[in-house]
């Protein structure tokens, strides 16, 4: 895990009484690293005979440095609460907090998991399944939770996911379309069991005998907390009869305008009682949205059978006792135009929990009711110390506006930290609401599925955690070479990024390389002796060749000595460490022996091309001693190409192709030392060709073939100046073959 630490330092420069004291702290980072005092004391001062910093020559620094660890890189709240948090996709908090509202309401998150998906169906263009998999890693992760898949089935965008959006309507619409999809299943009317309740909305005229009511079902409440002191009056204002009179009297059918009083009551409510306190109001003076910060408070139990049951309706069932309990407390902390959203939940009905994204920390009931009342702290003596009122602001969240007010003695100040949304749940209820969930509660198939899916996670996280102590050892073989070039591949030998999975090992950097020889071996079936190894090296053109085979001692050494080969067509350093890749050189085809060099030879890799057919091919490598001329390759490559060995044929150098392709013709009677060959060279040779194109009816056709004027006869672009490089090395004088050449060739050929 990684680990910042907070330094906090004190520096004093000081003889007998006087002093010069600065204190700081700085967080120790990869990107931190140095830290210091840069400007602790003007020199001037510091030498002044009169501030008395320097007696005898000699000046008396004392540092005390006292190093804290960082609790939010090694804090486990799995650990210590038995709950992980979400992640903020970028202003998420406030659906953060209502998942994690949702999640710990057990009976809700029992249905979810009974919710019926196809093994067809992904998290992100599911959300019964998105929403599954969510709850499955909140119970049973070590680590916070991603929403991503969740708010990709709800259809958003990247951008929605930096939009607050209102909680209210969010909690709706989520419901709505979980309803919808429990329609015909065995969870069918669980969103309604839990969160539905029914209102007796009606209007009775005062003089004439006449009534009218209507019944309406709710799954969360709206209360007033601008003029209400606490919950009790905005039930008392929800509740209150309205007389309707004058210029607002009721037309009753058959009577006409009447005077009539109008009210709402309640046939009953729900096992779970969602209350959104009304935060936000719009104001018509200001012409804009503001929060009401009013002091609002609410209780651990809220009773509403008080007063011989007074919010009920005539007909409701008054022998269900509607005492509830306080489950959830959401708390909104800021202003109007943006804000930062958590929760404190009670999941046992004993315990607080505050849920602030991805950080779950205990907290008492002063901290979860009291504190989020609103309202103005309590002022202090005149003259008192600053204090803070609210916690630190967590860092990493949403926009913040003011996290808490502070107070100076004798000053109120507004707490911008208050409740906005409460979860109440029905004592009688309580038992079958927070029923336990543990895994043989999830449909078998679903618990297969998301098992897989959490170990899989937890793989990817421990191969992260221990990334730094392992590379990528990357081979590619003739093989491998053969299967691209004319493919994929027509220019070098072999794009590493196309090569099969099973040519990549994931080994650990202290291995030792010999150690690594035996993992090949082993995987894909060549002896130890059968291996050689070679590195790519990087030359002047930007062309990598495998120019230089792994040594005695390297191939001895662990892999990370091996630094100076580590792959370096990426730049950055975290590709460089990961990566290194080599040229396996083993008998190919198989049924051959691993070539046997002498000190003096070369490796080339050779291709050929056929200009009638355009076609590439992969023809193999060969040791060849420096002292051969190109013509005594001739008969080799022309049998390894499947011509018949008098066949004449014309060679080529292949030296790079970007920003142009450049290939330069091989004089056949000069030797392999005159051309500059070595090690890693690639040549291309085909068929000869006529030099001049044909005449006659069959020119269009040889055009088409490549063999046209100002190219090389296999039609690839020449650069400009390489026929008179050609001409030039027709005219060098040859040197003559030297006595056991043809014996050596021949050896090869065998």
């Amino acid at each position: 895990m990684y680990l910042m630490l907070l330094l906090s330092a004190c520096v004093m420069t000081f003889l007998g009484t006087c002093c010069c004291a600065a204190e700081s702290h700085h967080k120790w980072s990869a990107e931190a690293s140095d830290w210091g005092f840069n400007q602790f004391i003007m020199l001037q001062e510091l030498q002044d005979e009169r501030a008395g910093y320097i007696v005898n020559d000699t000046v008396k620094i004392k540092v005390e440095v006292t190093v804290q660890r960082d609790e939010r890189y090694t804090y486990d709240s799995r650990q210590e609460t038995g709950y992980v948090g979400l992640k903020n996709q970028g202003a998420t908090c406030y659906m953060n907090s209502l998942l994690q509202y949702l999640y710990h309401l057990p009976y809700f998150r029992k249905a979810v998991y009974h919710m019926p998906t196809s093994e067809n169906d992904m998290p992100h263009n599911s959300l019964p399944l998105a929403l599954q998999s969510l709850f499955y890693k909140l119970q049973y992760s070590r680590t916070p939770a991603s929403t991503k898949d969740l708010t990709k089935s709800f259809g958003w965008s990247t951008m929605d996911a930096f939009m607050q959006h209102d909680v209210q309507e969010l909690n709706r619409v989520l419901c709505e379309k979980l309803e919808d999809k429990m329609k015909g299943t065995r969870v069918e009317k669980v969103i309604n069991e839990l969160f539905e309740g029914h209102t007796f909305n009606f209007i009775e005229c005062l003089n004439v005998e006449y009534k009218s009511s209507r019944r309406e079902s709710f799954m969360d409440l709206q209360l007033d907390v601008k003029g209400c002191a606490n919950i009790y009056d905005s039930f008392d204002r929800y509740t209150q009869v309205e007389v309707m009179e004058g210029e607002n009297q009721y037309r009753a059918e058959g009577h006409g305008l009447q005077d009539a009083k109008k009210g709402v009551l309640f046939d009953d409510f729900p096992p779970v009682l969602q209350l959104q306190l009304k935060r936000f109001e719009y104001d018509f003076q200001r012409d804009s949205m503001v929060k009401i910060n009013d002091r609002y408070e609410f209780f651990d139990e809220l009773d509403l059978d008080k007063d011989n049951g007074k919010y009920l309706s005539p007909q409701a069932d008054r022998s269900v006792r509607n005492l509830y309990k306080l489950h959830s407390v959401l708390v909104h902390s800021g202003g109007v135009h943006g804000g930062h959203y958590y929760a404190y939940i009670r999941p046992d009905g004993k315990n607080w929990f505050k849920f602030d994204d991805t950080g779950v920390t205990v907290e008492d009931q002063h901290k979860a009711l009291d504190e989020q009342f609103g309202g103005e702290d309590e002022p202090t003596p005149a003259g008192g110390p600053l204090q803070p009122v609210q916690g630190p602001v967590q860092e990493g969240g949403d926009q913040i506006g003011m996290a808490g007010g502070k107070r100076l003695g004798g000053l109120k100040f507004t707490k911008f930290s208050n409740a906005y949304m409460l979860v109440y749940v029905r004592v009688s209820d309580w038992n079958r609401v927070m029923i336990p969930v543990t895994k043989d509660s999830i449909a078998v198939y679903l618990r297969e599925r998301l098992e897989a899916e959490q170990r899989e996670k937890e793989k990817r996280q421990k191969e992260k955690q221990e990334a730094h102590l392992y590379c990528h050892v990357r081979i590619a073989t003739d093989a491998d070479i053969a299967e691209q070039v004319g493919k994929s591949q027509w220019f070098d030998l072999v794009d590493y990024d196309r090569l099969p999975p099973s040519r990549t090992f994931r080994v650990r950097k202290l291995t030792l390389f010999s150690d690594f020889k035996k993992q090949v071996a082993s995987e894909l079936g060549v002896s130890v002796d059968q291996q050689r190894f070679w590195v790519w090296q990087k030359r002047q053109n930007k062309t990598y060749r495998p120019t230089a085979r792994l040594k005695a001692d390297e191939e001895k050494a662990m892999i990370v000595d091996l630094r100076e080969h580590r792959e370096m067509v990426h730049n950055t350093a975290k590709h460089a460490l990961m990566d290194l890749r080599l040229y396996l050189e083993i008998p190919w085809p198989q049924d051959t022996k691993v070539q046997q060099p002498n000190r003096q030879d070369i490796n080339l890799f050779f291709k050929y091309y056929d200009p009638y057919t355009e076609q590439f091919k992969y023809i193999g490598h060969r040791y060849v001693a420096k002292h051969f001329r190109i013509q005594d390759l001739f008969q080799l490559l022309a049998k390894l190409a499947g011509l018949s060995q008098d066949t004449p044929l014309q060679a080529y150098e292949e030296i790079k192709w970007d920003p142009t392709v450049m290939v330069e013709s091989l004089e056949p009677s000069i030797t392999i030392s005159t051309a500059q060959l070595e090690s890693g060279d690639i040549i291309v040779y085909q068929k000869a060709v006529p030099a001049a194109p044909p005449q006659g009816p069959d020119a269009s056709r040889a055009m088409s073939k490549g063999v046209i004027d100002g190219a090389g006869p296999d039609g690839m672009e020449v650069e400009q100046g390489e026929q008179q490089q050609q001409q030039q090395q027709q005219q060098q004088v040859l040197q003559q073959p030297q006595p056991g050449r043809q014996q050596q060739l021949q050896t090869d050929q065998q």
